[in-house]
């Protein structure tokens, strides 16, 4: 038997694909974005379709932007000798709030995960290699959560970077084991940049 309307649970349906989303949270939006009135249920539709219409990634660093190049890659103040490699795009915004990073960034979209059938090859590994080539970086920050497949894809990103010559560098103390950085404060945050190790 069904309970809800088809239009509805569809709805539901789409609300539990998200991260961390369960069926009972999933309903309750439903039922929540359901109650909007017509004008504001359209702009939060609109707001969907406009970001996937319009937010793609920088051809430089693979952060997310609206624009051509991403205004960190674009500003000519930052030091575009030194490159924080994250996981995500959130990341960037963590690391940004500390006010201690006056680099650039080159965001994975992702870690080496076997378990969950990431390889390298799903990760923006090769756009930044390509970076490096090009002769005009000095160091690599590697800035992966310290957890398994964070520490494993820095040390597979560092193997390959090794013949290049690059200062390959690590974010030390101040970021707790198995915790994530888009969790951690700005003073936690800035220690772990000032304390970064080079990587062997």
């Amino acid at each position: 038997m069904q309970y809800f309307p088809a239009a509805l649970q569809d709805l539901a349906d789409q609300f539990a694909r998200l991260p961390g989303i369960g069926g009972k949270t999933a309903q309750r939006l439903a039922f929540y974005v359901l109650g909007l009135p017509a004008q504001e249920a359209q702009a939060f539709a609109d707001a969907i379709v406009e970001a996937k219409k319009t937010v793609h990634t920088c051809p430089v660093c693979q952060n997310l932007t609206d624009r051509a190049i991403c205004p960190i890659c674009d500003d000519l103040a930052r030091d575009k000798g030194v490159v924080c490699v994250v996981a995500e795009p959130k990341d960037v915004i963590a690391l940004e709030r500390s006010r201690e990073f006056n680099g650039v960034y080159h965001v994975l979209h992702g870690v080496i995960s076997p378990l969950n059938h990431i390889t390298q090859d799903d990760i923006r590994i090769k756009e930044l290699l390509n970076r490096v080539s090009t002769g005009e970086i000095r160091e690599i920050i590697m800035a992966t959560n310290p957890d398994t497949e964070g520490e494993a894809t820095a040390m597979y990103i560092s193997r390959l970077l090794r013949p290049m010559e690059i200062k390959v560098t690590r974010l030390a103390y101040g970021v707790p084991v198995g915790s994530q950085l888009e969790y951690a404060d700005e003073v936690t945050l800035s220690r772990a940049l000032e304390g970064r190790q080079e990587m062997f």
